[in-house]
């Protein structure tokens, strides 16, 4: 419901409040930015083989892009974070876009692998413009749909997963992966560009700001104690969500079903993903971020253990759905948290702080799996070490929901 004031307000300005039909163009136009710009994360996977093959180089020495792409994305999480909070989400996605169509345009005409690195680093950064920022400045937009909100932006990312590398495919078997390169980066410009300008119009941060504070002061922590909290449970949440999402592919062709069935159940997982950042949100505006957040992480914790019980072929791709479905909400779940215990206006800032724990905790959940398997001669011991670090995760939101009950029951 809202407030007399914010009622009075909607009479003079109906856009400049939150749900509005303004508010859900603003979210259209948000999904549309996020599967676009989120074609940095999936160009260089479907390109790989054909960039190894043009430079000559071991399959690691090619593999060294993506990962500063993902490190680019982390660091720039926070870079672009504080740009928005600062100059608005406009002036970020316009860095971004730039920094995007730059980054694959330098990729195109590198000669080097040092120069292809470089370029992807700055297509990392340009990325990260177009999913922390952006779910952050949906959030403002939005309050009694605002979990649905993040979780249909969110959804951007999974769909450029599902939309890109079909595309990109084609046009490096039709055209090489230089020329592919260099026209995605000129589409993202004259795309991305144009489309931030239909997002100039600020949200009035006054609606959210005693709701922020409420919640914040119900846990009786300061924001740095929860930022890192938060962050921890990233991190935790995300290397147990690595171990099938990395090795899924490889798992499978040590079981002897072969690498494409492993692909097909790493689609299908992305696909029910999609279901669940959207279905996530759902639930979200029912019972709140944490409570979504040990929700998924539950469920997350009894996929992995059913990959850990089971390893038939029919079994994994369905785990593999279940993975999907139940893992895809959690991240999307720390924006809905960071809108209802910070402050509007460091809300971008704080995300990305967050999102670069989940992306270091992907990276190192990665390592550590291979390592394991390499110690062992199994994924079984992966699965156990995936399923400890989401107790984790578990036990600090478990603990977090509990806290302002054991601080109204403590004495004065």
């Amino acid at each position: 419901m809202l407030s007399p004031n914010q009622t009075r307000a909607n009479a003079r300005d109906p856009v400049s409040v939150p749900d509005s039909r303004y508010s859900w163009l603003r979210l259209a136009v948000c999904t549309v930015i996020s599967t676009i710009g989120g074609v940095g994360m999936w160009s260089f996977v479907v390109a790989l083989p054909a960039v190894q093959a043009d430079f000559g180089i071991a399959r690691g020495e090619a593999s060294v892009p993506y990962t500063l792409l993902m490190i680019g994305f982390a660091i720039g999480s926070i870079v672009t974070g504080r740009l928005s909070d600062r100059f608005g989400i406009t002036a970020t996605l316009a860095v971004g876009a730039v920094a995007i169509g730059l980054g694959y345009i330098g990729a195109g005409f590198a000669s080097q692998l040092w120069q292809l690195t470089v370029a992807y680093a700055l297509l990392g950064v340009g990325t990260s413009a177009g999913f922390g920022p952006l779910i952050a400045d949906i959030s403002h937009w939005f309050e009694r749909w605002r979990g649905i909100a993040v979780g249909i932006c969110s959804a951007g990312n999974y769909l450029a997963g599902t939309l890109w590398p079909p595309i990109i495919s084609h046009f490096v078997s039709q055209s090489g992966w230089r020329a592919t390169h260099i026209g995605v980066g000129v589409v993202c410009l004259i795309t991305l560009l144009p489309l931030a300008l239909m997002l100039r119009r600020r949200m009035p941060f006054a609606h959210a700001a005693g709701a922020a504070l409420a919640h914040a002061g119900s846990l009786g922590l300061s924001p740095a104690a929860l930022q890192i909290l938060l962050s921890i449970a990233g991190v935790a949440c995300c290397v147990a969500m690595s171990m099938p999402q990395v090795h899924i592919v490889a798992y499978c062709g040590d079981l002897g079903y072969g690498v494409a069935r492993g692909a097909e159940m790493l689609s299908l997982m992305m696909a029910f993903g999609i279901v669940s950042r959207v279905g996530s949100g759902i639930i979200a505006d029912w019972v709140g971020g944490l409570r979504t957040l040990l929700l998924g992480s539950v469920l997350q914790a009894v996929a992995l253990i059913l990959y850990a019980l089971f390893d038939g072929l029919a079994s994994l791709y369905v785990i593999s759905a279940l993975f999907g479905l139940f893992q895809g909400g959690i991240v999307p779940s720390y924006a809905i948290i960071v809108r209802e215990y910070f402050s509007p206006r460091e809300a971008a800032t704080r995300l990305g702080i967050i999102l670069m724990a989940t992306l270091f905790g992907m990276a190192f959940g990665g390592w550590i799996s291979g390592l394991i398997f390499d110690l062992t001669g199994s994924y079984r011991a992966a699965f156990l070490n995936g399923i400890a670090w989401n107790a984790l995760n578990v036990a600090i939101a478990l603990w977090l929901i509990a806290r302002p009950r054991r601080l109204s029951m403590a004495p004065a």
